[in-house]
């Protein structure tokens, strides 16, 4: 009965010392978090005083507004969300129907293709051949460098291959019967049974479509191509927000700084994905566990 009781006190110890660990995990991931959200809310010259950990101590919209009063930044915003839905849609179809070829046991040469791509998980030829390539291609200065090159992921393809490989022979069996092609069947058979496997990827490639800034920052310099995570990059990096400010009107500008226009970017940035992310979660989890269970 002693050790019983010792046994079982060692558990409640250890199950309160996991919570504790826990809560200090996440306190450490939300706080930096926190702590931005809560300095772009707060009056832009009084935020450079300091002591702002909390809760605003002078609340204030005005940063916001400067940033949308910007015409850079909004240009800036529909193209990373044109280049999201369009880029994230392209590659979820291209890589789909490449890894739906690669299921198939008829396919010849399979393995040998499977090797090859194998490779490039591990190498690939650097960015002055990727700069070169993108050049001759005509690609320079182009909305569609943030599609084309982004179609296919052979890392994708595996997660695709393992979801199709556990479909019911039976399923394009019958299509075949009905007469349908190998296109009909991949359209009206697999997509529609493989929204797990869609949505994970979908999130996967959205989220980097998203965050990608080094894109625009290698192979565009028109300003009117440049994403928001570029252009975040270049008013932190270089200082630009003190143009912005002297954009705004002379009311707003009195109560912004150029830290609290960084904050503002930075939280409008990534506020879409974080609305997103919630709704896809589900599906996110389940596709991580494809292939896991056999049996």
């Amino acid at each position: 009965m002693v050790s019983m009781n010792r046994r079982t006190l060692r558990e409640v110890i250890f199950d309160r010392l996991n919570d504790v660990f826990m809560l200090v995990i996440c306190f450490v991931t939300l706080y930096p978090i926190w702590y931005v959200l809560v300095n772009s809310l707060n009056d832009g010259n009084d935020a450079m005083r300091g002591g702002i950990y909390w809760w605003p101590r002078m609340f204030s919209f005005d940063s916001y507004l400067a940033v949308f009063a910007n015409d850079g930044i909004m240009l800036a915003m529909g193209v990373t969300v044109a280049k999201t839905l369009v880029g994230t849609a392209v590659h979820v179809l291209f890589t789909a129907m490449v890894a739906y070829a690669f299921s198939r046991k008829e396919l010849i040469g399979r393995r040998a293709y499977m090797m090859l791509g194998t490779v490039t998980l591990f190498f690939s030829g650097g960015l002055i051949p990727s700069y070169l390539l993108i050049r001759d291609l005509g690609l320079l200065d182009s909305f569609w460098v943030y599609i084309i090159p982004a179609m296919f992921s052979f890392f994708d393809l595996i997660v695709f291959q393992a979801f199709f490989r556990e479909i019911p022979d039976g399923l394009e069996e019958a299509a075949k019967l009905d007469g349908a092609n190998d296109f009909k069947i991949f359209r009206s058979v697999i997509l529609p049974v493989s929204m797990p496997v869609v949505a994970t990827i979908a999130l996967f490639h959205g989220v980097y479509q998203w965050n990608d800034y080094f894109t625009g920052m290698i192979y565009i310099n028109k300003s009117e191509l440049q994403p928001i995570q570029t252009y975040l990059y270049r008013v932190v990096a270089q200082s630009s927000s003190n143009q912005m400010m002297a954009a705004t009107s002379g009311t707003i500008a009195k109560s912004v700084s150029s830290q609290s226009i960084k904050l503002a970017t930075m939280v409008i940035t990534s506020l879409p994905i974080v609305i997103v992310y919630p709704f896809l979660q589900k599906y996110f989890v389940k596709g991580f566990m494809i292939g896991s269970i056999k049996g």
